[in-house]
């Protein structure tokens, strides 16, 4: 059997899901978890061996700001799944592309996926690939969205809802925070691209006037809002549609507490002044969110993605939905968030390194085969339901 050398950068929640995925699904001869705190690599790795049965993970020490480290440790490695903080990703592409080692990451700031994807000469010339908005959505949502276009003939208008939610919401917050803090704020900060009338448009994110309440069985009703998540996908396979949206999906509520958060300029990193003291709002809403809505053991979490695409089929009007949920997994302990973005992740990371990504920098949703994730997805336990009408 063909085996691979994986890395991992990042040994939190979405990097210990991605390093076990690769360990038993990836053909791995062995998986590099890398983390600037060593006993946060060392737990990760000995978690993903006990689960996978084998010692196929280790850990490594690495400041990823450090480009001759970070490049010494990439090159022996096939390919590499960055699970940073979104601002350090361009540096690791780069390095990755000069290393001639396949690179995915887990996106979620578009200017940097725009940039890294000024990458694509170097990539191609490497030999290798380089996909940013791997995980969640941007991710698995932008493939599904690919998908569900796919069902019909001739599509017209696209929306997409999607989001992690507690299974049983606890007053008053309702809400638990899967993955880093830092980066629920960065979806409802500035605005997320859409195509309305065939245009581009920019939507702010949070703007009460796209809120609206959607029946998702068997969980009731939730509340879709304007969040960040678009990314390249009005750039690519938007172009030729009428409209795309996203939303979004909370237990109601969530959006006008986020939004007088915004409004009191919590949101922002400019520092100002209080009792003669300089702070910054954004670190002091962290630092008061973290303990109030971060996740806790015990906290049983859900995706949702539901792609809603209509158009022609066959000559007529007609209606595509194609919905993925995701719960926690029993077995591994792995939340639902850490499934959806980590495994997403891995089998992108499998595939660049057996070669069925071609050379180059392309966004996610030009790069994976949407047709073949699909029952990747289905064997890793995620509930798929698909029809059109």
């Amino acid at each position: 059997m063909t085996t691979y050398r994986y890395g991992v950068l990042g040994a939190g929640r979405q990097g210990t899901a991605a390093a076990y995925d690769l360990a038993v699904r990836g053909e791995a001869a062995s998986v590099t978890l890398a983390d600037a705190d060593g006993g946060r690599a060392a737990a990760a790795a000995e978690r993903v061996n006990r689960l996978a049965g084998a010692e196929v993970a280790r850990p490594a020490l690495l400041d990823a700001e450090d480009g001759r480290a970070l490049r010494a440790m990439l090159e022996p490695l096939d390919a590499v799944v960055s699970a940073l903080p979104y601002h350090l990703n361009l540096g690791v592409a780069e390095a990755a592309v000069d290393a001639r080692t396949h690179h995915c990451d887990l996106g979620g700031n578009t200017p940097i996926v725009l940039h890294e994807l000024e990458l694509d000469d170097r990539a191609r010339a490497a030999g290798v690939a380089v996909v940013p908005d791997c995980g969640e959505a941007p991710g698995m949502a932008n493939n599904l969205l690919v998908y569900a276009m796919g069902l019909l003939d001739r599509p017209r208008d696209v929306l997409v809802l999607d989001g992690g939610i507690p299974l049983e919401p606890e007053p008053p917050w309702n809400y638990v925070v899967t993955f880093w803090t830092e980066g629920l704020i960065n979806e409802y900060e500035g605005s997320c691209p859409w195509i309305v009338d065939g245009r581009p448009v920019e939507v702010p994110c949070l703007d009460p006037a796209h809120d609206e309440l959607v029946e998702i069985p068997p969980f009731g009703t939730l509340e879709a809002l304007v969040a960040n998540t678009g990314s390249t996908t009005t750039r690519t396979v938007g172009r030729e549609l009428r409209s795309l949206r996203f939303k979004i999906l909370r237990w109601p509520g969530h959006g006008a507490r986020f939004r007088a958060f915004r409004d009191l300029g919590l949101f922002s990193r400019e520092p100002i002044e209080v009792g003669g003291q300089r702070v910054v709002p954004r670190e002091v809403l962290l630092a008061l969110l973290e303990p109030r809505i971060g996740w806790r053991p015990g906290v049983r979490d859900v995706v949702i993605c539901r792609v809603l695409a209509s158009g022609e089929k066959e000559g007529r009007e007609a209606t595509a939905t194609v919905e993925v949920v995701v719960e926690p997994d029993e077995e591994t302990g792995f939340t639902a968030m850490e499934q959806a973005t980590g495994w997403h992740a891995a089998i992108v990371c499998h595939w660049m390194a057996s070669g069925r990504i071609e050379p180059g920098a392309r966004p996610n949703e030009l790069a994976v085969d949407a047709r073949a994730l699909v029952p990747e997805l289905t064997r890793r336990g995620f509930l798929l339901t698909e029809k059109v009408e």
